[in-house]
Parts: C-alpha cells; structure tokens; sequence
C-alpha cells in the first residue's frame, strides 16, 4: 500500500504545471470532448508507466541505491523548472486519428523521458511491487490531469504552481537523500 500512495502522490506533485498537464489544458480546448480526452489520458499512461515501472523492477544491483538516490535528487532539482507546452506539441484540430487517438498519442510520446516516467523507473526500482507503483502513478497523473481536461482555466489559474513545484522538489530531495543514506 505504501507503494501504491507514494506513488500516487509523487506523481500527481510531479504533474502540476508539468507539460502533459498543459497538453491536457490544449486537447480540451481543442476539442471540447473531455470523455475521449481522459480515456486517451487513462490508456496511454498505464502504457507508459507499464513500460516504465518494468524497466525499474529489471533493474536491480549494489549500484541501484547510488542511483535512486541521484534520479530522485535531480528530479528535486527538475521540479524547479517549469515546463512550457512547445509548439510542436499542439495536436492539429483536425486529427485524423480522432480525439481519442490523438490524446493516446500526444500524451505516450510527451511522457518518454518525462519527471513523472522517471520517477515510475525509481519507485518501481525502489518498492519492486510494479502493480503498485503502475496503478499509483497512473492515478497520479489521472487526478493531475483530468480535471484540467473538465475545469481547464478555472482551476489552472487557482492552483499555486510555485507552491507545488517547491513542495515537490522538497520531496524529492528527501526521497533522494533517504535513498542514498539506505534509510528506508
């Protein structure tokens, strides 16, 4: 269960003013269909942390605590970075592949590399439980991100993203350093 809530709240920190939640924010502009948006949302996501939380449980040796440790302390140091939805990302109003297909892709490819698919990589490495890891993580990004795709500006422009971003790294940082002190 700790799995599961840690990475549940890790990743829904990490999200907040994160690229994939200002594609979240572009998709439902867009194109005002925020059911398809959230189930691209929800299928893309587990792909991704599936494929991610894997990656973290394969890797498993001496040096893994050297760098869970360093991945969590750069991700404090990432969150310091706000993220801006590039141009490149914006899906074309009149996608071929419909809004479902078009939030399944934009969100899988906008997640490699990601805060939040790294950190899916070390937690999974950390608790070796990669259905808890997976399933927190993907609720993570779906509380992050669904109710952008409902509300979009209203509640973007009420959440203090600093704030997030600072409590977040904080978080992080701690995770990091517990890592490499092999407390916990």
């Amino acid at each position: 269960m700790e799995a599961f809530l840690l990475s549940t709240g890790i990743v829904t920190l990490a999200e907040m003013g994160d690229k994939t939640q200002l594609l979240s924010l572009v998709l439902a502009a867009r194109f005002r269909k925020p059911w398809p948006i959230a189930w691209g949302i929800l299928v893309a996501t587990q792909a991704n942390h599936a494929l991610a939380g894997a990656l973290g449980t394969w890797v498993t040796t001496d040096v893994l605590r050297w760098v869970l440790g360093g991945s969590f302390i750069a991700m404090a140091a990432w969150m310091l970075i706000p993220d801006k939805l590039d141009d490149g990302d914006t899906p074309s109003k009149t996608s071929h592949m419909g809004v479902f297909g078009t939030t399944l892709v934009a969100f899988f490819l906008a997640e490699m590399g990601d805060k939040t698919q790294i950190a899916t990589v070390a937690l999974a490495a950390q608790y070796q439980q990669w259905a808890a890891v997976v399933a927190g993580t993907t609720l993570g990004m779906m509380l992050a991100n669904v109710p952008v795709v409902w509300f979009g500006d209203r509640l973007v422009k009420k959440v203090p993203i600093r704030v997030v971003h600072l409590v977040s790294a904080l978080i992080f940082l701690v995770l990091g350093l517990a890592a490499l002190l092999g407390w916990g």
